[in-house]
């Protein structure tokens, strides 16, 4: 059959300008070309706690106050918090490797509403995700230029996010590459200012010790253990947000390269040693250098690394370099937000919690609505919140300890269910029982300690998410009752394997098109039948096998969807010809529906020029604004088209009670 291409709009031109060309479905090395390899894998899903050195450590050693001295155990704590959370997730991508991170872990283990709970509570963490990194990386930034200039700090920072929105559209790989040159000159930077910082101050490390010690004293003789433990903990807490970012590859693992457990565990390897080394050694040198500053506009970090660079040749270049390349890595640590937040929003659009146009995939083969999404909503906290980092660390970090502790707990369950099937069971409950125990205790003491400050933010945004949520899946569910009462039709449909006439492509021919095999393609067949009685002489049903999140994992899945299609083309086809009438199906595979559908039909109407086309609609007796908002209406977009390219679409409605 030939194909006429139908001219491709301006807009569409200006697209794929700016966004690249579609991807190939065709291509048997398209999983390969757009995966992550381990290295790239860390840098794109890493970056995000790796970054949170720029304001996690300083938002704890601030949260110490006069009490400094606590600065070791925190930096001791903080180590020990990333690895056992490493380790803990590391176990659960073993469990879990088809990916999906806390949603899919709390759905399968816990249920759904504790899916969804952690789902929102994941989706409101990446959206302050992208916000904090970038208006840290505007902090960054801005502390190398004069108080005068600051007026330019948030038009830099929505500029910075218009430009990862568009990187991520054109496609997860590209932006991460793009991204690694940053990466790495960041922890090249940081290590030498560390290890630095830290050997240069060696032969004044007993005194450290001795001065802390005496603090301990102190501080024990004025606050008790009650105080000291106080003061320990809130600073703990205000430091959350380092912890962020570790449950990204979990989330991330769909995009990795093959074998991907391998590749998944790998980079966890990578994130522990590299964040752990860098958030308890800024810890510390934070300690032997005394750092302190006054100045609203300079971060701890660029006092820091002043400091450092004071006595070398050419230090205020290094000092230049190392805050351009803190404030870049945290350009990248928003990646995460937008690599995982669009895929949390997939898999819970797949399961009707969130619009399901939320699975859709681009025609770069990116959930480019959830992208857009995470753009606007994280747009929206920046201006919020005016771009303030300790304001955003406060509403920051609360929701990653939801998901810690609702996984971790799902974990515990799982092993001790399965205890009999595996000689490590004892070995990996007490390490989930510990990681769950700290992350409950963590949440419980962040919720108190920054609720009053802005925290309750969080939680408010948090829960109304949730409630939208489910008014979204009780409509979805209602539309899916209304479906089935159409489908008992079904069963009293006459079943023939007899041949039936050849179609005539010159003669009319009703062009169906439909969905799946279902109470509204049967209804609208019939309807057809009923409506024009014997004006048609053939017909063809067209259906576009959709590739969304649930199918794309690469080539090989695919097929099966063709193969799915063709199935369900067929039983239409050997309906109609159980009632002696001609039918044929076409069909095409691709991620936007209207698109594909417009091709298919214009090829069909050279094949069959006396065609006319048709699509099912459901109808309620009542419909609110929301609820049509929850639909495509694919039906109405494809008629619009298709009236402009000179062809005849009817729609039908079928309604349910």
């Amino acid at each position: 059959m030939q194909e006429i291409e139908p001219p491709v709009p301006s807009t569409t031109r200006l697209r794929r300008f700016l966004f690249g060309e579609p991807r190939n479905l065709e291509d048997r090395g398209l999983a390969h070309q757009i995966a992550l390899v381990p290295l790239l894998a860390w840098i794109g899903l890493g970056a995000d706690g790796l970054s949170s050195s720029a304001y996690g450590p300083e938002e704890a050693y601030r949260a110490l106050g006069e009490h400094t001295y606590l600065a070791i155990p925190l930096a001791l704590v903080v180590t020990l918090m990333v690895f056992t959370l490493c380790a803990c997730y590391s176990k659960i991508i073993e469990h879990f490797p088809q990916g999906g991170g806390g949603y899919v872990v709390s759905t399968a283990l816990l249920g759904s509403t504790p899916g969804a709970i952690s789902g929102c509570a994941l989706l409101v963490d990446y959206v302050l995700t992208v916000t904090v990194s970038i208006a840290a990386a505007g902090s960054a930034m801005f502390s190398l230029v004069p108080s005068e200039w600051q007026y330019l700090r948030i038009p830099v920072e929505i500029g910075l996010i218009a430009m990862l929105v568009s990187l991520n559209i054109r496609g997860v790989r590209e932006s991460v590459i793009v991204l690694a040159p940053i990466f790495l000159v960041f922890i090249v930077t940081h290590v030498v200012a560390i290890v630095g910082a830290i050997a240069g101050h060696l032969p004044a490390f007993p005194a450290t010790l001795q001065h802390c010690a005496d603090g301990f004293r102190s501080g024990w003789a004025t606050l008790g253990l009650a105080g000291l433990l106080n003061t320990f903990i809130f600073a703990f807490s205000m430091g959350g947000g380092t912890y962020t970012g570790i449950e990204a590859v979990s989330n991330g693992l769909s995009i990795m390269r093959e074998p991907r457990v391998k590749t998944a565990k790998r980079t966890m390897l990578y994130i522990g040693i590299s964040l752990s080394f860098v958030a308890a050694g800024l810890l510390a040198c934070y300690l032997l250098w005394d750092v302190t500053t006054n100045e609203a506009h300079k971060t701890l970090n660029a006092v820091l690394f002043e400091a450092i660079s004071r006595n070398i040749p050419g230090g205020e270049y290094l000092v230049i370099v190392t805050l351009a390349s803190e404030a870049a890595l945290l350009v990248v640590a928003a990646q995460t937000g937008f690599l995982d937040g669009p895929r949390v929003l997939a898999n819970m659009a797949l399961d009707s919690w969130v619009p399901r146009r939320f699975a859709a995939l681009s025609e770069r083969l990116t959930t480019q609505n959830g992208i857009v999404l995470m753009g606007l909503a994280s747009l929206a906290a920046l201006l919020y919140t005016g771009g303030n980092v300790q304001h955003l660390v406060v509403m920051y970090s609360i929701n990653v300890f939801v998901t810690f502790s609702l996984s971790l707990f799902g974990m515990t369950k799982l092993t001790l269910r399965e205890r009999k099937r595996t000689f490590a069971w004892v070995r990996e409950l007490l390490l989930f029982m510990i990681g769950f125990a700290l992350c409950a205790v963590v949440l419980a003491i962040t919720v108190f300690e920054k609720f009053l400050f802005g925290g309750w933010v969080t939680l408010v945004v948090t829960g109304g998410l949730l409630g939208v949520c489910f008014l979204v899946r009780s409509h979805y569910q209602a539309v899916a009752k209304a479906l089935r009462q159409l489908d008992t039709d079904l069963v009293r449909l006459p079943r023939s394997s007899a041949s039936a006439p050849k179609v005539d492509k010159g003669k009319p021919t009703a062009a169906i098109l439909v969905s799946d095999y279902n109470g509204l393609g049967i209804h609208t067949t019939l309807n057809i039948v009923k409506a024009f009685h014997s004006a048609f002489e053939n017909f063809v049903f067209l259906s576009i096998g959709l590739v969304d999140t649930r199918q794309f994992k690469g080539q090989f899945e695919v097929d099966p969807l063709r193969k799915r299609t063709e199935e369900m083309l067929q039983k239409y086809v050997s309906l109609v010809n159980a009632s002696g009438m001609p039918a044929t199906f076409r069909y095409a595979v691709g991620t936007d529906a209207v698109d594909e559908a417009e091709k298919l039909c214009l090829a069909l109407s050279e094949e069959f020029p006396r065609a006319t086309f048709f699509a099912g609609k459901i109808i309620f007796r009542r419909e609110r604004w929301f609820e049509r908002w929850l639909h495509n209406h694919t039906a109405f977009m494809i008629q619009r088209r298709l009236q402009w390219a000179g062809q005849t679409m009817v729609i039908l409605p079928v309604r349910v009670r």
